[in-house]
């Protein structure tokens, strides 16, 4: 069975907005301030290199299409060959924006995940992000955790319907600025 993995960079409010800068959003471009060190580039290398597609909504797919397709390399290659499902109403011809793209609905979701297969990671695309965790479709959430706090900005898990409890399966620090890593798994149903 394939595993839908959501992965964020993060800061410690709670901000995942523009993390690299490139959408011009005032206080964007936070995650690139800090070393996170050769862990925490081999984490998301890694976490990259075992994919087997992604997951994203509208909004993340327009901006990655507009920067990945011209960009070479072992991570980019990855990202640019892989199969790519996009989570959208309104998008109808992702293909011919970024290769490999295809349009899913989010009911189409669960079927996704019960394929044969490795992982579906979701990349930002936070709206989608909350939408997985509510319909208990996340098998792990990544959390590349900034010491940083924003004070304004989107935030990942701001209003949940409901509690959504969660179980620490991992935690570590990664380069020299304090940037943390933290994996949660689903609590399970006794939680």
């Amino acid at each position: 069975m394939a595993r839908i993995v959501v992965t964020e960079f993060v800061t410690l409010d709670g901000v995942f907005e523009d993390p690299g800068g490139s959408e011009g959003v005032e206080r964007g471009g936070w995650a690139f301030r800090f070393e996170r060190g050769e862990e925490g580039d081999r984490f998301k290398l890694d976490e990259t290199m075992g994919s087997e597609a992604m997951l994203l909504g509208r909004r993340t797919f327009e901006e990655f299409a507009k920067h990945w397709p011209e960009r070479d390399g072992e991570f980019a290659d990855k990202f640019n060959d892989s199969t790519k499902y996009v989570v959208s109403s309104t998008l109808t011809d992702p293909e011919s924006v970024w290769s490999n793209s295809q349009v899913v609905g989010l009911d189409e979701v669960a079927e996704l995940r019960s394929r044969e297969g490795g992982d579906i990671v979701v990349h930002g695309s936070g709206t989608l992000a909350r939408a997985l965790l509510e319909r208990g479709l996340v098998d792990e959430l990544r959390l590349m955790v900034f010491p940083v706090v924003l004070g304004s900005g989107r935030r990942l898990l701001d209003e949940t319907p409901s509690p959504q409890r969660l179980r620490l399966v991992e935690s570590r620090p990664v380069g020299p600025d304090g940037v943390v890593i933290l994996i949660y798994g689903p609590a399970g149903d006794d939680a």
